[in-house]
């Protein structure tokens, strides 16, 4: 018989003191991007280190040349094993000025009738996520004396300075950190009363183009007319980039685009997202994406094209009647599917050389160059996952794309060989990486018991 409904209740009893947890870690301000917190920082990985050691977890702080990794294990011989991934570390609090409340003394109000609040720098990103699962963890232990798989706990203290030395530690651990899915719980819902799971990301290509035309800058009324004029040569190029339906025109950039299933089409659908509601929130009224697209497929699920920055010629205060001798554009691509990025640089640079005038030269710098990352649809941890969600929110869990990148999962894939799943319980006005950074208290306790189901499914 299941002990499922122990472990619920026990977590629907020790709310409180999961939420004094929370408060102490939250209580220590782990800022990875400034030096003066960096004891803080390993003050921090040693607060989860002894936690999960008390859970059982063979637990130790991994150094790095940076802040150090706390990796924990606690194996199930026979069962499926998970690696969970989260981050101890926080953004800065400026402009301190624009907190109600202290960011390291973590308050719990009302910001609505029936909903409450836990107010913190750290809150939802990403120490209250990471908490979801270790008390998910607790609850179970406590009310079975055991997991019902094996879990490496993986979570680091630079993900807000850019993770720059983990790829190294999860290569040079890549033994110890095998497992059959890794879990992250550094993402959100789709809104308050509806889970999700992201299960794909877009792989990204980002270029500096610049176009070179004349030796040096030239006297517009001497040459204009005759020179050529490397901004009006870019431009015209990266106007050409879209159709007018909207789709990219780089020969042979669809290739290894896939279509999401009918299923999936209509569970996007259902969530009925409109232009109203998802422009509207920046000043905007209408989509510019493809045409026959929904909007969800727009942004998810649909590769992109966009100009980052575009520079050249005179640009300061008051007039300068010059023909500039180059011009510049910094031009990024989200890929889906299987594109492949490489091939995806190289048509774009041969796109731009084939429409140069003669005397005319381009220069090219790659930046990144990564790929798309998506669990498969049939994928049975995504599917006893998904239903996990839905059985505790009452709410058919969404599967969701992201269009950003979360470069841990690219790490997984690419040196452990790992899918991944990303489950988190934040929201969109959690007000992340800004003042008054919250978590929703609903968020955190459901988090909890959404965590012990789906352990519950995966050791099923």
């Amino acid at each position: 018989m299941s002990k499922l409904p122990a472990v619920l209740s026990r977590l629907d009893a020790d709310l409180d003191a999961s939420l004094a947890r929370l408060s102490s870690w939250l209580e220590i301000p782990s800022i990875s991007t400034d030096s003066a917190y960096w004891p803080d920082s390993r003050r921090a990985a040693e607060w989860l280190r002894a936690d999960l050691e008390s859970l059982g977890f063979k637990a130790s702080l991994g150094e790095t040349p940076g802040q150090p990794v706390v990796l924990a294990h606690r194996p199930k011989p026979g069962a499926p094993h998970v690696l969970f991934y989260g981050h101890y570390d926080v953004q800065p609090v400026d402009p301190l000025n624009l907190w109600d409340t202290e960011p390291f003394k973590p308050v719990v109000k009302e910001i609505a009738p029936g909903r409450k609040v836990i107010v913190a720098r750290g809150a939802c990103d990403d120490k209250g996520q990471v908490m979801t699962f270790v008390e998910a963890m607790r609850a179970t232990i406590a009310e079975t004396g055991d997991l019902p798989v094996g879990v490496t706990i993986l979570v680091e203290g630079e993900e807000e300075s850019g993770s720059v030395n983990l790829p190294a530690f999860v290569r040079e651990n890549a033994e110890a950190l095998k497992a059959d899915i890794a879990l992250v719980c550094d993402t959100g819902m789709w809104d308050r009363d509806t889970p999700a799971i992201t299960a794909s990301l877009r792989g990204m290509v980002y270029q500096e183009v610049t176009i070179k035309c004349a030796d040096r800058d030239l006297h517009s009324g001497l040459f204009g007319g005759a020179a050529a004029n490397p901004v009006h040569v870019l431009s015209r190029i990266i106007a050409s980039l879209h159709d007018e339906t909207g789709r990219i025109t780089v020969p042979g950039f669809y290739e290894g685009v896939e279509e999401p299933s009918n299923s999936q089409k209509a569970d996007w659908a259902d969530l009925g997202l409109t232009e109203e509601e998802f422009l509207g929130q920046i000043g905007l009224k209408h989509s510019i994406g493809e045409k026959g697209r929904m909007l969800i497929e727009q942004i998810q699920s649909r590769p992109t094209c966009d100009v980052n920055g575009i520079w050249g010629g005179y640009t300061g205060e008051g007039t300068k009647t010059v023909i500039a001798a180059k011009a510049s554009a910094k031009v990024s691509f989200r890929l889906v599917g299987k594109q492949d990025p490489d091939k995806i640089a190289a048509a774009f640079q041969a796109y731009v050389r084939a429409q140069l005038p003669d005397d005319i030269s381009a220069e090219f710098i790659v930046y990144s160059a990564s790929p798309a990352i998506a669990v498969p649809a049939d994928s049975p941890a995504l599917t006893k996952a998904r239903a996990a969600l839905t059985e505790e929110w009452g709410r058919k869990a969404v599967t969701i794309g992201s269009g950003g990148s979360v470069p841990v999962v690219g790490d997984f894939k690419r040196l452990l060989g790992m899918d991944t799943l990303l489950v988190g319980f934040g929201l969109d006005d959690d007000r992340v990486h800004s003042p008054n950074e919250k978590y929703d208290l609903s968020s955190f306790h459901k988090g909890q018991r959404s965590w012990a189901r789906i352990l519950q499914a995966l050791g099923s």
